[in-house]
């Protein structure tokens, strides 16, 4: 019995510690995500100062948590991300580019040379073999191979 009364009486240091432990990974991941979890703590914690019992403040915490989640999370990220720039970059900026056929594209590999300069280990994406010279399309990057079909004629036109 006396084991819950401290922990009733001591759970404002635990609160805190929470609230704070949230904030700082919070400011490592910039997602908003810790961010509601500790205002969700911040009620918790208020609830423990008016006297509610440790079930009810941590029913309050998560309840707030969640609310701030599904409602103002999506606004907020939407808000952050406004001025982003939509360009695809790295990896994602490979696929649909198209290049030549280096060396025979078969099902074991080869070699194609992207439009962007790039020498890339190839497969075809679909059954068959691509000569070399051939025009191809990035269909999408596996790792450090990429997936390539042939090039339709009236699109190169």
């Amino acid at each position: 019995m006396d084991l819950i009364q401290t922990i009733e009486q001591f759970a404002w240091i635990g609160w805190l510690v929470l609230i704070l432990a949230f904030l700082v990974i919070e400011m490592l991941t910039l997602d908003f995500t810790f961010l509601m979890l500790s205002i969700g703590g911040v009620a918790g914690l208020g609830s423990d100062l008016l006297g509610a019992p440790v079930w009810l403040q941590v029913i309050i915490a998560a309840a707030v948590a969640a609310v701030l989640l599904l409602v103002l999370r999506p606004p907020l990220l939407a808000r952050l991300r406004r001025g982003e720039d939509p360009t695809p970059t790295n990896v994602a900026a490979l696929v649909g580019l198209s290049g030549r056929v280096l060396s025979t594209v078969s099902a074991h590999g080869g070699q194609v040379k992207l439009s962007n300069g790039d020498t890339w280990t190839a497969r075809p994406e679909q059954r068959g073999e691509l000569e070399p010279g051939t025009v191809i399309r990035v269909g999408r990057i596996d790792g450090a191979t990429a997936y390539v079909h042939r090039e339709e004629e009236e699109s190169t036109a």
